[in-house]
C-alpha cells in the first residue's frame, strides 16, 4: 500500500503557532510528498496570511468553517483532504526534521490504521513549559504517554500527534462531539471495530502547551471530569488507576491533618515523592528552576484531575445525570 500523507491542523486564533508549525514542515527531511489542510476554527485571529506566505513552497489546503471545535474540525479536515493517511496535529507542535521519515519506516514495517506519538519540550520552552511537559510525561505520574510497546495493540493516540487512515476515518466517522476525551474514544471505536494502533516513539513532536497555571489547572480538570464519561460510554475499558490522582489527592490532605495532631509518616512519605520528583525532572531538564517548578506541575495535575473526576464520578454514576446536561461545556454542540 502506498501511503499519501495529509496533515490535519485546526487552529483557533492561534496564527504564530501556525507560522512556526509551518516552519518546521521546511525542514522535513526524506523528500516525501505529502499535503498540509490547515481548519480555522471560527477565529477571530486569522492565520490565513501566514498559510498564503507558505503557499509557494508546501503544498497547502486553507479551509475556515465556523466554531465547532477541534473534533469536529478534524473530521472537516479528513474529509477535504487527497490522502489516504492523514496525521492530525495540534496547531501548538513543532516537528523534528526526522518525524517524516520515522512515521513512514514504522509504518511499512508493521502497518496500523492509527499511531500515536509522544511529545517533548523543545529547548526553546519557558521554565513553566518544560515543568508542566514533565509533569505530563513523567513516569511518576499519570500523564503523557499511556501504553507502550508491550500494549500496540491497547495504545491510545492522543490528537495532537496521531495518525489515522482513511479506511478507519470513514469505517468510525471520526471524532466525537466530546472535547477533552475526544481522542481516547475514538481510539476505543477503532478497536471495538477490529482496528489496531499503536505509539511510535521516536515520531515525537515538541508540543508547546500554550498554558499558565490556571489554564493548567482548568485542562487537567477537564481531563477528570471525561474519563469517567468514557468509562460509562465503554465500561470495558475502566481501570483502577484511573482513580490514582483523587487518591492522591485525599491523600496529600490527610496526611496534613495527621501531620498537624503528631503523625507525620504520610507527610513524610508525599516529602519523599516530590523529593524524587524533582531529582527526575533534574536529570531530565538539567535545569535546577524546572525541577522545582516540577513540584507544583504534580499538584496541579493530580488535584485539577483528582478532583474534576471525583465530581464527574458523583455526578454520573451516584447521582445518574446526562453527562451532556450535567457538563455542557465537554461537548459542542455542531452547527447546521
Amino acid at each position: 500500500m502506498s501511503l499519501q500523507f495529509s496533515f490535519i491542523i485546526p487552529v483557533y486564533n492561534r496564527p504564530d503557532e501556525i507560522q512556526e508549525l509551518l516552519q518546521s514542515f521546511m525542514g522535513l527531511e526524506g523528500g516525501f510528498k505529502y499535503e498540509i489542510v490547515i481548519v480555522e476554527d471560527g477565529s477571530i485571529k486569522s492565520s490565513k496570511e501566514v498559510v498564503n506566505a507558505f503557499s509557494e513552497r508546501l503544498s497547502i489546503s486553507y479551509y475556515y468553517k465556523e466554531n465547532t471545535g477541534p473534533g469536529d474540525s478534524r473530521n472537516y479536515g479528513m474529509e477535504k483532504a487527497k490522502g489516504n493517511y492523514y496525521i492530525i496535529l495540534d496547531s501548538d507542535c513543532i516537528l523534528p526534521k526526522e518525524y517524516l521519515s520515522e512515521v513512514s519506516a514504522s509504518l511499512k514495517k508493521n502497518y496500523v490504521d492509527c499511531f500515536g506519538g509522544p511529545d517533548a519540550a523543545h529547548e526553546s520552552f519557558t521554565n513553566l513549559q518544560k515543568a508542566i511537559n514533565f509533569s505530563m510525561t513523567s513516569v511518576l505520574t499519570t500523564g503523557g504517554i499511556r501504553g507502550g510497546k508491550k500494549s500496540i495493540d491497547k495504545f491510545q493516540p492522543r490528537s495532537f500527534n496521531m495518525g489515522l487512515s482513511k479506511k478507519a476515518f470513514e469505517a468510525s466517522k471520526g471524532f466525537g462531539r466530546i472535547h477533552p476525551g475526544e481522542d481516547p474514544d475514538l481510539s476505543i471505536r477503532l478497536w471495538n471495530l477490529g482496528f489496531k494502533t499503536k505509539l511510535i516513539p521516536k515520531a515525537f513532536v515538541y508540543h508547546k502547551r500554550r498554558i499558565s497555571w490556571s489554564t493548567f489547572y482548568k485542562q487537567v480538570n477537564k481531563f477528570g471530569m471525561v474519563r469517567p464519561i468514557l468509562n460509562m460510554w465503554h465500561p470495558a475499558t475502566k481501570k483502577l488507576t484511573y482513580w490514582f490522582p483523587s487518591i492522591f489527592m485525599l491523600g496529600l490532605m490527610v496526611s496534613i491533618l495527621l501531620a498537624l495532631v503528631g503523625f507525620s509518616w504520610l507527610f513524610m512519605a508525599y516529602i519523599l515523592y516530590f523529593i524524587i520528583a524533582v531529582f527526575l525532572a533534574l536529570i531530565s531538564t538539567k535545569n535546577i528552576v524546572v525541577a522545582m517548578l516540577a513540584i507544583p506541575a504534580i499538584l496541579v495535575q493530580f488535584i485539577g484531575y483528582g478532583y474534576g473526576f471525583l465530581k464527574s464520578t458523583i455526578a454520573i454514576t451516584v447521582l445518574n445525570k446526562r453527562p451532556e446536561n450535567q457538563f455542557p461545556n465537554l461537548f459542542f454542540r455542531k452547527k447546521s
